[in-house]
């Protein structure tokens, strides 16, 4: 009896393990975007907290301010990435709800 719950139990880790390993991948495929200045610019990130575009209004773009420049794009990267923080926590959350295991997340 004790030697089948074993068995169940291992089979729900692995089966765990890899609806994570799918949604950790499937992360890759979600795009979130990082605003800054009312929207003149936007970060593109993947799940991965890969930037995959950056996006500038033509009217921001001021020669002689290009710390205002610099800052709006830091801005809207950090923006960005906060979001993808908040999605793989949601996303991966789902797993470990419920179980309290030192050192997963």
């Amino acid at each position: 009896m004790m030697k089948g719950n074993m068995n169940n139990m291992m089979k729900q880790m692995q089966k765990m393990q890899r609806d994570m390993a799918k949604a950790q991948e499937e992360l890759k495929d979600k795009v979130i975007e990082g605003t800054a200045g009312g929207g003149v610019v936007t970060v593109k990130a993947n799940g991965h907290k890969e930037i995959i575009d950056i996006i500038i209004k033509e009217e921001v773009v001021d020669p002689d301010d290009i710390d205002m420049l610099q800052d709006l794009v830091l801005a809207a990267t950090n923006d960005a990435l906060k979001k993808v923080d908040e999605l793989v926590s949601q996303d991966m959350g789902k797993f470990t709800k419920g179980l309290n295991i030192p050192g997963m997340f």
